[in-house]
């Protein structure tokens, strides 16, 4: 069985036979087959595709539109396509690359040569998604890194209005618990943290760790009353998880929030984030382990 038989993949093809063919070379894998342009566009937008398998003279639009459509759409253009073609002229075989495919094979094709250029193109497909995995998130925590956060939270900033919130989360004493167990220890506390904040949020909420013992949060609540059990939710299962030590003992933590609404007056990102941050001082004054917001 194929290391990547949870993969699907498009086969563009408007012959029977060689769909027959194919399906038997790539059995171990999801297959969708698709026998025309039209209908593989269509079928992109409705399904999961890994890999696309792209015949360069199907009937009614022949591969090359299809191909440039795809890699036009920004929710397509990743998914690499593999043409099947009957030329070997150079011509032929640089058009395919500047339409910007992964690669080809040409028909007949070996049962051996297609398998092994889909499972390369596969592989590769996973290698850039692990690396762009790691490249936007924190290494300590795996919730999203201080780039990464900004990066979303600027999309969903500028496509929301009153209902979204920013939650600045800092970490009570935690320099006390580094000096008292040691930074290891310190480590296992902002990783518990983490997880438990991330249990609570909402599952579209934008988390993300900003640097030191500081976190930050971006969500959209219906009402102000939900964004407040929010971070009501939030102060109350970060003071009761207990984070386990390698002696069999335990430490606990608790944390204080800022909290910041979009209101007109904060016309950028940035002035929102400096709203929740000025509250999370006005917190940490009044005693830490609460939270702060100041109705406008």
């Amino acid at each position: 069985m194929s290391d990547y038989n949870d993969k699907t993949i498009l086969v563009v093809d408007d012959t029977k036979s060689h769909l027959a063919m194919i399906s038997a070379i790539l059995q171990d894998y999801n297959l969708i087959q698709c026998n025309s342009g039209t209908d593989a566009l269509e079928m992109v937008k409705k399904k999961q595709i890994n890999l696309i398998l792209l015949d360069t003279n199907i009937s009614e639009i022949n591969g090359y539109p299809v191909c440039k459509k795809l890699k036009q759409d920004p929710d397509t253009q990743q998914i690499p396509i593999i043409f099947m073609t009957a030329s070997t002229c150079e011509k032929d075989i640089n058009k395919i690359y500047e339409m910007g495919a992964a690669d080809y094979v040409v028909k007949p094709f070996k049962h051996s040569q297609l398998l092994a250029r889909v499972k390369v193109q596969l592989r590769l497909q996973e290698l850039i998604s692990r690396l762009d995995f790691l490249s936007t998130r924190d290494s300590l925590t795996g919730i999203f890194n201080r780039r990464k956060f900004f990066e979303l939270g600027m999309t969903l900033f500028n496509r929301s209005g009153q209902e979204l919130y920013v939650l600045m989360i800092d970490i009570d004493h935690l320099k006390k618990i580094n000096d008292q167990f040691g930074h290891d220890v310190g480590d296992i506390v902002l990783k518990k943290v983490a997880n438990v904040v991330k249990e609570v949020l909402p599952p579209d909420a934008i988390f993300g760790r900003m640097g030191g013992e500081e976190f930050s949060v971006m969500y959209t609540a219906q009402t102000h009353e939900l964004s407040m059990d929010i971070v009501s939710d939030i102060l109350e299962t970060v003071s009761k998880a207990r984070i386990p030590l390698k002696d069999g003992g335990s430490v606990s933590c608790t944390i204080t929030i800022g909290i910041g609404r979009k209101y007109s007056e904060f016309n950028s990102l940035d002035s929102l984030l400096k709203e929740a941050d000025m509250t999370l001082y006005e917190a940490k004054e009044s005693g830490r382990n609460t939270s702060i917001f100041r109705e406008r």
